[in-house]
């Protein structure tokens, strides 16, 4: 399904704020967070009710909660807390712990132009192009991954980094 950044932004959002308290998202938060007009976000909600996409839960701690065809359009694994991996991770001089999805790696044969993707379970909205960081270490490897934001995709929760440093322990 081919959503506007708009829309992908959107969903992704409910779909953070629902895994991270398991309940229902009210669409003055959803707004807050994406700095949107709440009408903005109940007129989006109604279009994507309507694909199938959420559902509507009424009453006072209602809001709305994203359907498996949420996490499709997103590919994103309605299981997915389980399949990913929480990593420290250093931003600002501030260490925090930040469940990781994917890490993926371009041009690694050429340490002068390696770049990282690194997608994340939550919104990266706190990060800023020029922003150092430092994630890891990885559980299994021990990878921890220095470098600067060079680009960041709110919709998809993905950081881009200009890879300065790699380091991981000989053995593990």
């Amino acid at each position: 399904m081919d959503l506007t950044s708009s829309q992908r932004e959107i969903l992704n959002t409910l779909v953070n704020g629902y895994e991270a308290t398991d309940s229902p998202m009210p669409a003055t938060e959803i707004a807050e967070v994406c700095d949107r007009h709440v009408g903005t976000i109940r007129n989006l909600m109604q279009m994507m009710k309507s694909l199938g996409l959420v559902e509507g839960v009424p009453g006072s701690e209602g809001g709305y909660v994203p359907t498996d065809a949420a996490f499709a359009a997103l590919d994103r694994d309605p299981d997915g807390n389980e399949n990913s991996e929480t990593l420290g991770l250093a931003h600002d001089y501030d260490r925090v712990s930040v469940a990781v999805e994917s890490i993926d790696f371009t041009n690694v044969h050429h340490p002068e132009k390696c770049r990282a993707t690194v997608t994340f379970r939550e919104s990266v909205a706190r990060f800023n192009v020029g922003d150092p960081v430092i994630v890891g270490p990885t559980p299994k490897s021990g990878l921890a991954i220095t470098g600067q934001v060079e680009a960041t995709d709110e919709g998809r929760n993905v950081l881009h980094l200009d890879v300065a440093e790699m380091e991981a322990p000989l053995e593990r």
